[in-house]
């Protein structure tokens, strides 16, 4: 069995379809890293903002001064650039890898399910043979052209993608989801505006029959991508689907790096189909030799553990006690996606070593998308205590408790205290066991 299976991941396959998922990588993360510039959003997630929430692990990340941001951003924008062509492509992939991520390290505020999915395909595509077809290498120099690339690199993205539907559905089957339509029901009713479709989005069972839409997409996509009959019409739902979801709730990135991620699930020459239509490209696309070493058992072991890590991470949450989508302890990197709304306030009271209280206002140290992400997120109030009792300290109030008054509505119920407010956070651990002074999720129905 295990020699089948060897043999079966050492065949040969058309290289075309990751190929031209290489090029779709590239441009769109070429497109993402424009976007920053024209946007403004460099200087306002890295220049404006004086505290920076860190992600466990990486305290010694912070954002460059000065112009640094905006040179890291270039250097994101030409190593997408490299890969899109398959210039240097390996170096390109790997610096792609190393400055997407560190500067999306920088703040935790900014955390969102596809820039981890970024980074991980960033760094896959260090180590797969992707640039032997539809390259600038290749052009240059025909003799290196291998139209075919051996069936563990396919199956390897295809293995990535997948994780990301499937956790994402098992996420979906929770009672918010499937029983109030929450928080589908809220956000919908934000595109009442739209032109017809609008009238259909405010109604009352429009959340709840999304939201059941979204479930079984999520779980049957990947067995439906990668049947032979069904696969056509099964990538043509992922179109709809992925644009629906962008023009309703417009998530960036998301929608389109999922349509282009889906292509993997394709016949692997369909590119190549596609293509024929322009006869110019036709001498272009002939395939010859393999891209690719055959896996051994080092390469095994090592492709077993990362499946592994990729199956167990977004599990860990089963080891947090309550419920998960209130914490948010084990919520980052499980592909628990648009399954929460929250809103929160949040005010702390520092009483320092003479006994003084000082009433302290969130808003006085963050900016307003940093107040609205942490004052719903126990991790990063506690990181925020610690910061100002730090900062009193320094201005010669000796040794301070922080204690936090917040309050947050989770997916459309009332408002209900997050965190103990008896307890002084700023003696609080900020790791990653679970935080005893988190108080229980309120149990009553949405109210909408």
């Amino acid at each position: 069995m295990v020699v089948g299976l060897v043999r079966a991941l050492n065949r040969p396959l058309d290289a075309a379809s990751c190929a031209a998922f290489r090029v779709l990588f590239g441009a769109l993360m070429l497109l993402s890293t424009v976007r920053f510039f024209a946007r403004g959003w460099i200087a306002e997630d890295y220049l404006k903002p004086t505290l920076f929430f860190h992600y466990w692990g990486f305290g010694w990340v912070h954002p460059f001064p000065g112009a640094g941001m905006y040179a890291l951003y270039a250097l994101i924008a030409f190593s997408a650039l490299g890969v899109l062509l398959g210039i240097a492509y390996r170096v390109a992939a790997g610096v792609f890898a190393l400055a997407f991520s560190y500067a999306h390290f920088c703040d935790k505020t900014n955390y969102l399910n596809h820039y981890y999915l970024i980074s991980l395909l960033g760094c896959l595509l260090v180590i797969l043979p992707l640039d032997r077809e539809f390259s600038f290498r290749v052009w240059r120099t025909a003799a290196l052209r291998r139209g075919r690339v051996r069936a563990w690199a396919l199956y390897l993205l295809r293995f990535q993608i997948g994780v990301v539907y499937v956790f994402g559905g098992i996420g979906k089957l929770g009672s918010d989801w499937l029983i109030h339509g929450e928080p589908l029901h809220l956000w919908l009713a934000m595109s009442a505006e739209l032109p017809v479709l609008g009238r259909v989005l405010v109604q009352p069972w429009a959340g709840l029959a999304f939201s059941w839409a979204g479930a079984i997409f999520d779980l049957s996509i990947v067995p439906l991508l990668s049947w032979r009959a069904t696969r056509g019409p099964a990538y043509a739902v992922v179109v709809i689907f992925h644009v629906l979801t962008a023009l309703l709730f417009r998530i960036g990135m998301f929608p389109w790096l999922m349509v282009a991620s889906a292509t993997l699930f394709l016949d692997p020459t369909w590119p190549r189909s596609l293509l024929r239509h322009w006869p110019r490209l036709r001498a272009q696309v002939v395939a010859d030799g393999v891209a690719g070493a055959p896996l051994g058992l080092g390469a095994r072991l090592l492709a077993g553990l990362y499946a592994a890590f990729q199956l167990l991470m977004p599990l860990r949450s089963t080891l947090y006690p309550g419920n998960t989508l209130w914490t948010e302890e084990g919520f980052r990197f499980a592909w628990k996606v648009m399954l929460i709304e929250k809103v929160g306030t949040l005010e702390l009271t520092v009483v320092d070593a003479a006994g003084r209280s000082f009433l302290v206002p969130a808003s006085r140290y963050l900016r307003p998308f940093q107040l609205r992400m942490a004052a719903t997120q126990p991790d990063m109030i506690v990181e925020f205590a610690h910061y100002v009792a730090r900062d009193f300290q320094a201005r010669g109030h000796g040794s301070v408790r922080v204690y936090a008054d917040s309050e947050v509505s989770f997916n459309g119920r009332m408002h209900h205290r997050l965190l103990d407010p008896h307890v002084d956070l700023a003696s609080a651990c900020d790791g990653l066991e679970p935080k005893s002074f988190i108080l229980p999720a309120p149990r009553e129905a949405p109210l909408f």
